[in-house]
């Protein structure tokens, strides 16, 4: 056989080899995009968090989800009547002792992530955003830095890992809403006298729970919310985003975000999963890859837009006060051509029932709402 010939042979086997081992990379690759990102591996390849942004704003619709102890008292305690439902425990004035023993109560007997992903998913939604951890720090997931968490209640059920193994089978983005600035439990999160903005109840007498003074130290709160953050990245698959809440405490602070050190949480954040976006509500030090505001809002240039609101009249936690008045397929669909108008997501909330069961006319509504979406 001629050089000339070995050498084409040579060449060509090489080629296929090289070519095998690119496909086999290009498979694996795709394999490790996150699956609501499907249609979106090139993307992904180059810039994981772009690609996101990219999602993120084509998604237009997502199903946000307030659930917790507050939702065992309805917006009640006693006498008190809490605006918002969520915030029973600040507004009540309940002792952190007392609002404690919720969690023996707390069954979540009918919290059904395989309905509400089904449910999200016949509305037209792409994503949902679920309370982890609300103010009042009762964690919705298996967390190893705090006994007060649902796999300790009466649930003994980690709700996070459920919700996010149904939205991976399903193709729908996960995001998790974190309360940062506000932890009415932790004995070292913001306290009033330095951060005022109902950083704490305004508890008549002093909790035992809390540290004061000299023994307080901030520090302690940053490295919890540090490794519970790590904790909802590294053991609940592909995350979408991180919604942080609790802005209104930092801005009352002079040096807020550099005293809760929160771009080195961001950069921890990107760290864990590129493709993970940041939201701290209408954003706190400009480097956040969206905002999100609540109800009205007035777009104050090109920044990723995602407007909240509520399915019930005002509360984001399940109010029996708020029973009538949910929102109708008419006003859903005004809504969402509203944010469409600002080329802005629509982020609908929902408060599920003491139960976990998500409440009858919200289903209804959504379900017609997908049904004219499907249409246009």
């Amino acid at each position: 056989m001629k050089i000339k010939n070995i050498k084409w042979m040579v060449v060509g086997i090489l080629t296929i080899i090289l070519f095998s081992k690119f496909t086999v990379f290009k498979k694996e690759s795709k394999a490790e995009v996150p699956s609501y990102l499907k249609g979106y591996e090139e993307a992904y390849a180059e810039n994981p968090r772009e690609a996101a942004k990219q999602w993120f704003q084509e998604a237009k619709f997502g199903l946000f989800i307030h659930y917790g102890l507050y939702s065992l008292l309805e917006g009640y305690y006693g006498e008190v009547h809490s605006k918002p439902a969520e915030w029973v425990q600040l507004r009540a004035k309940i002792p952190v002792a007392e609002y404690e023993k919720l969690a023996s109560q707390f069954t979540a007997e009918n919290f059904d992530a395989d309905f509400i992903t089904d449910l999200a998913l016949e509305a037209g939604m792409k994503y949902i955003n679920i309370t982890t951890r609300h103010h009042d720090s009762f964690s919705l997931f298996d967390t190893e830095y705090s006994n007060f968490k649902s796999i300790n209640s009466a649930a003994k059920r980690d709700l996070i890992a459920e919700l996010a193994e149904q939205c991976e089978k399903k193709g729908l983005g996960l995001f998790f809403y974190y309360s940062h600035g506000r932890d009415w439990k932790h004995p070292h999160a913001p306290h009033n006298e330095e951060f005022k903005s109902s950083a704490r109840p305004k508890y008549d007498q002093k909790q035992p729970e809390y540290k004061y003074g000299s023994e307080h130290d901030l520090d302690i709160y940053i490295e919890f919310m540090k490794n519970q953050i790590t904790e909802l990245l590294t053991n609940y698959g592909a995350v979408a985003g991180i919604w942080l809440d609790g802005r209104g405490v930092i801005r009352k602070h002079p040096n807020g975000a550099e005293r809760l050190k929160i771009q080195e949480l961001y950069d921890h954040i990107h760290s864990l999963q590129p493709q993970v976006l940041v939201s701290f509500k209408q954003g706190v030090i400009g480097t956040e890859d969206f905002k999100a505001p609540e109800r009205k809002y007035k777009r104050e240039g090109d920044e990723i837009l995602e407007i909240c609101n509520t399915m019930q009249p005002y509360a984001w936690g399940y109010d029996r006060d708020n029973d009538i008045g949910h929102k109708t397929p008419d006003e859903v669909m005004s809504m969402l051509n509203h944010a469409d108008s600002m080329n802005a997501n629509l982020l609908l909330n929902i408060g599920p029932l003491p139960d976990g069961s998500v409440f009858p006319d919200d289903i209804t509504t959504l379900r017609e709402v997908g049904k004219r979406l499907k249409t246009q």
